[in-house]
């Protein structure tokens, strides 16, 4: 950077206090920092970044300069980027950003009952409501004086200041006029190419103390006070003065996050209650008292669960796993599978008028995608300039490889047959260590664990660690198969990487449940005719335990669920937390007044533009385990909740305390996030009738109660006898033979019991599944059909009965749009008034081109 450009000094160190967000004249703020270290070597860079920083001050932008001298490594330049009220009124204008023109004289006649009840959890006022609320209209430069404006250099607040100069700087290019790759633009090429090393807008102050300056907010250390510490997670969040300070976007996934939190608390009162009644009829449990019993289960010879390795086993050796699987297969379930559908519809509609009043409260009502149609992605300007265009959309043509699609979803698949393989293969090896429990050391876990449930744990620990591995193969190649696509605006970018990273994690997170829930013990045949992996393999297919699936499918969801929520908490918290404390060690030593506002930001982490992303998808996982499987685990909705009281805190503590402050961007919705919960919500009734259905042993037994029992009474005796069918054992082949027999077995033992309704081995259709089998289907398929059409109506009736937007907010809204208008049409007559008064020699009237005065600058905008 050339002397004519930048400000070098060399002052004295002990006279200037650097923790400051001004330049060294201490008037202008800064709203932007740049960061290189400068190497000798590379002529390329230096050329770069002087032509870069010229162009910036073409645009009207003012630089300073700090020396690496003045920094900490002695090796860093900082460019600090100050943009004065011309540069920003004009791009206000451009980006049709609202500002304030009248203090809001509409009476908020909204009163909650009974309010005093929820004052300990209030935060005060200036806290919750950092700015009075104004009415506010899109920016026009040729009409300043309309607006509210006191002070220009705090007309616009500092998110909204380095939200234009990093529209700017995404846009400037770093070529010369006269002879330049227009391909060679932007802040993020300059990064990626390491010409900088980074680019942040500035914290306003540390985030523990306030900052000296009067003339500084220090809204970090009131964010870091009021909402990111740990204790306050009983408190309301700040949702505007995280919006002041972060900018819509972020604010809107927090309100998002704390609603859905609000909302989990119902769900997870009902889960809990149903897992109470669960407990509480522990003692009711019919069909475990017969399994349990050495008259009835310990008389059952069960048949080898596997091939020559496994041998015979009594049944009653299932005791503990059926009176566990009791607490989540009993009659509550169903009634919470269908309280769980309408929970989605109501969450879904409720967050639909929450997102209503915070659109009007925050001025996106009128915020419309096209305004960001305007605003194309620069790497679409510059690769899509000199491309062949569509005839008819007029869309560049860019050709995505949708074989890296293709490849990822087999190396998932790939995955699943693996682990499947692996539970398969390793189900010998538990039963053999296993049998007769005569191992002394598994004398006192051996009543508690079975080979199915040492295969099913340590298969899901495996299948956990697989996700978090192909999680960051997923990341690498989603990004690039968009960036391939070259997506017109930053709104098409954000909802094709979501989308894609969404079915990604979809497959990735929930296989293995869908697998344990839909397939496991459904394709097994029966003893004489197994069905086996690949055909001819000696991997035969997995049976479910008498005690059903059910039991397994819940550790599978306990284990992926509550695993991925630690790791991804202690990924959010710790690791940032040990990257800055390593790379500030050194800093941390010297004065306050030495360590620069800057180089503390620098020090931190970068958000990165996927870091609220990755936000969403996390939620969004979760909340497809709390619904597509809750049947199998009505806790799941707690573990949620508390979750999430801690996700809230953590989320704010990190972007406070350890990340550099985002570029303030605008939402007015969570995006594509809103029509995938739509999607899950429909497919959760899906997945939750079938698993009541076949998963669980819930229609099974009031079929053979309402139709099959053998006494007078409506109980469940005789049911475990009734659902396990009779086989010779004599007519196994000699590779279905045990190798050995436990000392119990003799050879008055002619037969073995399988789970299946099949005719026994003496009747002429021996081993066809007999007319209870077709009764218990066809049940199970009534049952599925009766389900969804019942959640289905009871869905769409509750989602036609509450309206999107609140009746109050859209009559505010109509009421406000009048008075803008009114004002405005008002402020034209008077302007028009003064016009002609003094205009009475027929001079021109008519308003001036848009931004006369800023001949002198380049604009740089595709709007103009």
């Amino acid at each position: 950077v050339t002397e004519s450009t930048t400000l070098h000094w060399s002052i004295d160190k002990q006279k200037y206090s650097k923790d400051s967000v001004f330049f060294r004249d201490g008037v202008r703020r800064i709203d932007f920092v740049l960061s290189y270290i400068d190497d000798k070597d590379d002529q390329r860079k230096q050329e770069r970044r002087r032509v870069y920083e010229s162009n910036l001050q073409k645009v009207g932008l003012e630089l300073e300069t700090e020396d690496k001298t003045e920094s900490e490594d002695g090796k860093t330049y900082f460019v600090k980027i100050h943009a004065p009220w011309e540069v920003l009124a004009t791009y206000a204008d451009v980006l049709k950003i609202k500002v304030p023109f009248k203090v809001n004289d509409i009476p908020d006649n909204s009163e909650i009952p009974m309010n005093w009840l929820s004052t300990p959890f209030r935060l005060p006022g200036h806290i919750m409501n950092p700015e009075p609320d104004y009415f506010t209209a899109p920016f026009n430069k040729s009409k300043s004086d309309f607006f509210l404006i006191e002070d220009k250099e705090t007309f616009f607040p500092p998110s909204t200041r380095n939200r234009i100069v990093y529209y700017i700087l995404a846009r400037c290019p770093y070529f010369k006029d006269e002879c330049g790759d227009r391909d060679k633009k932007g802040i993020k090429r300059l990064l990626n190419n390491g010409t900088y090393t980074a680019a942040f807008p500035l914290h306003d102050s540390r985030y523990w103390t306030k900052s000296k300056d009067p003339n500084c907010e220090s809204e970090r250390f009131s964010l870091y006070k009021y909402w990111a510490k740990f204790f306050c997670f009983f408190k309301e969040q700040p949702l505007n003065l995280v919006r002041k300070y972060y900018g819509e976007k972020i604010g809107i996934y927090f309100a998002w996050l704390g609603f859905y939190t609000e909302m989990l608390f119902f769900a997870a009162v009902v889960g809990t209650i149903c897992f109470v009644y669960g407990f509480l009829t522990y003692d009711d449990n019919e069909w475990s008292k017969e399994i349990c019993s050495e008259e009835i289960g310990g008389n059952i010879v069960m048949c080898p669960l596997c091939d020559q390795k496994c041998t015979y086993w009594r049944l009653n050796i299932t005791c503990n796993s059926s009176w566990q699987s009791h607490l989540f297969d009993n009659v509550a379930t169903v009634f919470f599978a269908i309280f769980m559908g309408i929970w989605v519809t109501l969450f879904l509609e409720f967050w639909k008028r929450r997102q209503a009043r915070l659109e009007y409260e925050w001025d996106l009502v009128d915020f419309e995608e096209e305004q960001q149609q305007l605003q194309l992605r620069p790497e679409y300007e510059t690769k899509c300039t000199n491309r062949k265009l569509n005839r008819i959309t007029q869309v560049c043509l860019s050709f995505c490889f949708h074989v890296f699609s293709v490849l990822k979803i087999s190396l998932i698949i790939a995955c699943i047959i693996g682990v499947i393989a692996y539970r398969l293969a390793v189900y010998a090896s538990f039963a053999s260590i296993m049998k007769n429990n005569t191992a002394t050391n598994l004398d006192v876990v051996a009543p508690y664990v079975t080979p199915q449930l040492a295969t099913s744990v340590t298969a899901s620990c495996i299948n956990f660690v697989i996700i978090m591995i192909l999680n960051l193969l997923y990341e690498r190649v989603a990004i690039k198969i968009t960036d391939m696509e070259i997506p017109k605006t930053h709104v098409e970018y954000e909802n094709k990487l979501t989308v894609k990273m969404f079915l990604f994690q979809f497959v990735n997170y929930y296989s293995s449940c869908f697998y344990v829930a839909f397939f496991k013990g459904k394709f097994v045949g029966y003893p004489g005719n197994y069905t086996y992996m690949f055909g001819s393999s000696k991997l035969r297919n997995e049976e479910c335990e008498p005690g059903g699936c059910l039991i397994e499918l819940t550790t599978q969801l306990v284990i992926v669920m509550t695993g991925k929520q630690v790791w991804g908490n202690i990924q959010e918290a710790l690791v940032p937390w040990l990257m800055n404390w390593w790379g500030s060690r050194k800093a941390r030593s010297h004065p306050e007044s030495l360590y620069s506002r800057w180089e503390q930001d620098y020090d931190l982490q970068g958000f990165g533009q996927l870091g609220l992303f990755y936000e969403y998808l996390e939620m969004v996982i979760q909340f497809g385990f709390i619904t597509l499987f809750v049947a199998s685990f009505p806790l799941a909705p707690l573990l949620a909740l508390i979750n999430n009281i801690i996700e809230v805190r953590v989320d704010a503590w990190k972007l406070t305390t350890q990340f550099r402050r985002p570029v303030a961007a605008k939402a007015h919705s969570i995006g594509a996030w809103e029509e995938i919960l739509g999607g899950m919500a429909v497919l959760s009734v899906v997945t939750n009738a079938f698993i009541v259905a076949f998963t669980s042993d819930m229609i099974p037994r009031l079929v053979y109660m309402y139709a099959y029992r053998t006494h007078d009474e409506l109980n469940m005796k005789g049911y475990i006898n009734n659902s396990l069918s009779v086989f010779n054992i004599s007519q196994f082949s000699l590779e279905e033979r045990p190798e050995e027999y436990p000392s119990w077995f003799n050879s008055s033992i002619t037969t073995c019991r399988y789970r299946d309704y099949r005719y026994p081995p003496d009747d002429k259709k021996r081993y066809e599944h007999n007319m209870q089998f077709w009764h218990i289907l066809a049940a199970k398929l009534a049952f599925i059909i009766i389900m969804e059409h019942v959640v289905f109506m009871v869905k769409f009736f509750v989602a036609w009965m509450i309206p999107d937007v609140p009746s109050d907010v859209r009559a505010r809204v109509k009421r406000e749009r009048y008075l803008v208008q009114e004002y405005l049409h008002n402020y034209e007559v008077e302007k028009l008034k003064i016009q002609l008064s003094q205009n009475s020699n027929n001079e021109c009237t008519c308003t001036p081109m848009i931004y006369p005065s800023l001949s002198k600058h380049e604009v740089l905008s595709e709007c103009l």
